[in-house]
């Protein structure tokens, strides 16, 4: 039996994964059959919620293996067994989304499934990469496997479906820890030095510290009752931060599994089909010198043979913009990352340089072809002429020198604190 649910909380609070810890300690009578699953799905979405995740949880009755999976006022661990009906199982999770979700707030949308059979495939497909109608979510739910309830304007449908529609192929794990809940809205208290560590003390770990900006990246700033999140590669071993970040102690703690850092999000697009609201792998060449503007965002242009677009560094990025501003006209690159609708633009998430072009510099005026005396400039762009007799020459023609350029043919990417749920960090790439 699956339980998927999306969109419980609000700028003010809540988190639909401690809401997932609700549902556990509710459904004890079961046990889960697998880790609770944290979905994460397209990030550009104009009404998305605030980390756009949804969760999924798999109950069965029966007898608990060794794995230890989380702590909410015990162990839970991986069971087998027959499910439990479903027309109860949804009475007593709405209760607890109706308890726990922010519904005060206008822009908290919950939606609740309960179902034996999971969503279609393609579901979270379009969810992940496009925008999902509600009316197409609708229609697959009216099946009388599922068994559900959307709330506001019934937007959460859409990510619990495609929660429950995710088939795990690139898949990673984070251990969530969760605070009391007289701790909610205070400042969280953590070693900085113990987050510092992580990545390299837990194998398989990745994004816990951003040292280009040196500052920590597993606690959120909102009022929410996360404490904070660990990423990795191997549940077992991001168990162990719980030992090593030293401060404010966890309530309860959950391992979920997730499509974070997956790429899941990306589709390989030429430049002329990419559509607001969608993230995309482009490739092609640089068509104007990157530019610096107000705010302190960067900003070139990209072209393939299909079209042209504007691509961007903005501010978040911090360092990522200095490596943007290296690229010149003619440099061929593949860019990841989401189009904003207005102005068209490409919001950068990492950057492939593939081939370099050569970059000069002059380094003195032409010499005259005439009588050999050396030419004299007319001005910015207006070439050059020979004072002793008046001879001509383009710009052009003007002594270069190579330069070598400070790039690398391969990838870069963002500092952590300005990446998204989704984008595959290049430690992952290796």
């Amino acid at each position: 039996m699956y339980i998927a649910v999306d969109d419980t909380d609000s700028r003010e609070g809540m988190c639909t994964t401690f809401l997932a810890t609700e549902l556990i300690k509710e459904f004890e009578d079961l046990r889960l059959l697998d880790y609770p699953r944290l979905v994460r799905l397209n990030p550009n979405v104009p009404w998305k919620t605030r980390g756009n995740g949804a969760v999924v949880l798999s109950f069965r009755r029966g007898r608990s293996s060794k794995k230890k999976i989380g702590d909410i006022d015990g162990d839970l661990r991986y069971l087998k067994g027959k499910p439990k009906m479903k027309e109860d199982a949804f009475k007593r999770a709405k209760n607890i989304i109706e308890r726990f979700s922010h519904l005060q707030s206008s822009k908290t949308n919950p939606g609740l499934i309960v179902t034996e059979k999971r969503t279609p495939e393609s579901l979270y497909e379009k969810a992940v990469k496009d925008i999902v109608e509600l009316k197409d979510v609708i229609d697959v739910l009216e099946d009388d496997v599922y068994r559900y309830k959307g709330y506001g304007n019934k937007r959460g449908l859409i990510g619990a479906s495609a929660a429950l529609a995710w088939r795990p192929d690139d898949f990673t794990y984070e251990v969530l820890a969760y605070r009391r809940e007289d701790m909610w809205g205070k400042s969280r208290e953590l070693d900085e030095e113990d987050i510092r560590s992580l990545d390299r003390r837990i194998d398989g770990s990745f994004d816990s510290y951003d040292h280009e900006e040196n500052k920590q990246a597993i606690a959120p700033n909102s009022p929410c009752p996360v404490l904070y999140g660990v990423r990795g590669e191997y549940p077992e071993e991001l168990q162990k931060a719980l030992d090593i970040v030293s401060g404010e102690e966890p309530d309860r703690w959950v391992t979920f599994l997730t499509n974070q850092a997956t790429d899941d999000h990306l589709q390989e697009v030429s430049i002329s089909k990419a559509k607001p609201w969608n993230s995309i792998s482009v490739q092609g060449k640089v068509c104007s010198n990157p530019k610096t503007i107000e705010g302190g965002h960067v900003l070139f242009e990209i072209e393939d043979e299909t079209g042209q677009i504007t691509a961007a560094a903005y501010e978040p990025t911090k360092g990522f913009r200095e490596v943007v501003k290296k690229l010149i006209v003619g440099d061929r690159i593949e860019l990841c990352g989401g189009v904003r609708k207005d102005p068209r633009t490409l919001n950068i998430e990492k950057m492939k340089v593939l081939e370099l072009g050569e970059k000069t510099v002059k380094i003195r005026n032409p010499e005259c072809p005439e009588c050999g005396k050396r030419m004299s400039s007319m001005g910015t762009d207006a070439g050059y002429r020979c004072k002793r007799c008046r001879t001509k020459a383009d710009e052009d023609q003007a002594i270069r020198e190579k330069v070598d350029r400070e790039l690398s043919e391969k990838w870069y990417e963002v500092p952590v604190s300005a990446r998204r749920h989704l984008s595959k960090p290049l430690k992952r790439m290796e």
